[in-house]
């Protein structure tokens, strides 16, 4: 499991340690770590080229002693300092005992040119709002270089509590993170400028729960729910599904087909796609009598491609059983209906759909998903899983926020949200919570898309063919 922390968290914790400490050792670990990471990236060392990007803040003097180590093991290292005035005095004077040396103003573009190595030392944690111009020039820079970059701690120009991008930022190869994650290492759109992530334990002592959670394999095979040898299809789960319309009768198949590799015991199928679902999958119970004397089950599904059926929603929606809402759903649901609701809700919807649902406009979500997530769950007393290029899990209650990236840009196809949601059905049907299920979904959901794809294109049918194999994959 991989946690990340609030800046607020991480401070404490760091000041908590430096107090325990003597003067400078805290630094001196985590630019161990880094000079240690860059030697690895550069493979060869001695004769490298290096350029420090120095801003005045502890990130710049973490680049300056991680500097110092790689220039005593023979690399040429210079440093550009952006605050001369304000640069960490320690640092910069061992990076010059080390044999580093200082650009001048007019070589800097030159030297990121020729470089191997840059090192983004500009922005701690605490930036907010992206680089200035200088810093901007300086990054665009590297970008445009041969050279692998590596941020220091987090890419500067992203925010490391949210994951915003507000303006200009250094698009990083490799992150070198010290103690912990942060949530912008984890979430889109920051989580894409920072590369590769690697984390440096430097000792901070931090509590159990943090403000993001990324599950992995272990994490999600013990949530797995495995039959017993006692297992009846009631016992392991049924799902009701109430989807599809005339106009969009692929999107009950797909729900059902995504439901039923996902290990429910029974799907009992509602609506007007009843003929289309049992051409395909015969094993479903359809009944044409609405979802109130549909028959038993333990979840519900309801609103992939229902068009305007807003009276099947708010059947649903009174069912005394954890429901899942997706798609068309979302827009027909009454906001009250959804808040009054005592069992449990999972709310499934993409950055548009949010918001519509937040009042906001699609871009304000994508740039702070984070922060919409959240507020969709509490604005609704609901558990949110936001779809996207990262995966958002929030629970009404409150709690640290799942986030999921095992997706590939491949699952942007029509239809695999419907596939999606019956995939999570199946798991709230099997007893998971919303957040459970949500999180195993989108993880399941995620590998089946990789193994389908292989770097091609795929329809969603490909990706709900994969879910067995994604369940298999995941318990080893």
């Amino acid at each position: 499991m991989r946690t990340a922390y609030s800046v607020e968290t991480v401070r404490a914790a760091e000041r908590a340690l430096m107090a325990r400490l003597p003067e400078g050792a805290l630094m001196q670990r985590a630019a161990a770590g880094l000079a240690a990471a860059c030697a690895e990236l550069l493979g060869r060392v001695y004769g490298s080229r290096v350029v420090l990007l120095v801003g005045s803040g502890d990130n710049g003097g973490d680049a300056l002693y991680a500097g110092a180590r790689l220039a005593r093991r023979g690399a040429g290292v210079t440093a550009v300092l952006l605050s001369p005035e304000r640069v960490h005095a320690g640092g910069l004077g061992a990076l010059r005992r080390a044999g580093g040396r200082v650009a001048a103003d007019d070589a800097v573009e030159e030297l990121i040119q020729r470089a191997d190595l840059v090192v983004d030392g500009i922005v701690g944690i605490g930036g907010r709002g992206g680089l200035r111009p200088g810093a901007e020039r300086l990054a665009a820079a590297a970008e445009r270089s041969r050279a692998a970059v590596v941020a220091v701690d987090l890419p500067s120009g992203v925010e490391a509590g949210t994951g915003e991008v507000r303006g200009a930022a250094v698009r990083a190869d490799l992150t070198v993170t010290f103690g912990t994650y942060k949530p912008g290492l984890l979430v889109d759109p920051a989580r894409g400028y920072a590369g590769v992530v690697r984390l440096v334990d430097i000792g901070l002592e931090l509590p159990a729960e943090g403000e993001l959670v990324a599950l992995q394999h272990a994490d999600v095979a013990r949530l797995l729910p495995l039959p017993a040898a006692g297992s009846d299809k009631y016992r392991r789960g049924v799902v009701g599904i109430a989807a599809g319309s005339a106009r969009y009768p692929g999107a009950a198949v797909l729900a059902v087909s995504g439901a039923l590799r996902g290990g429910a015991g029974a799907v009992r199928y509602v609506g007007p796609a009843g003929e289309a679902v049992l051409a395909r999958f015969p094993e479903t119970l359809v009944s044409d009598t609405g979802p109130a004397k549909a028959g038993r089950v333990q979840a519900w599904v309801v609103g992939p491609g229902a068009g305007d059926d807003a009276v099947t929603v708010a059947e649903v929606l009174e069912a005394d059983v954890p429901v899942l809402v997706d798609a068309d759903g979302l827009r027909l649901a009454e906001r009250d209906a959804v808040r009054g609701r005592t069992a449990p809700t999972l709310m499934t919807p993409h950055a548009g759909e949010a918001a519509a649902l937040l009042g906001l406009r699609r871009e304000e979500v994508e740039g702070a998903r984070l922060a919409a997530a959240r507020e969709l769950a509490a604005v609704y007393r609901a558990t949110v899983l936001l779809k996207g290029s990262t995966t958002l899990v929030a629970d009404s209650a409150g709690g640290a926020v799942r986030v999921n990236a095992t997706g590939t840009s491949w699952l942007a196809t029509a239809g695999s949200g419907d596939v999606l949601s019956g995939l999570a059905g199946s798991l709230l049907a099997a007893g998971l919570s919303a957040l459970d299920a949500g999180s195993v979904a989108a993880y399941l959901h995620g590998l089946a898309g990789r193994f389908a794809a292989e770097g091609a294109p795929v329809g969603a049918h490909d990706v709900a063919a994969r879910i067995p194999q994604a369940w298999r994959d995941v318990r080893g």
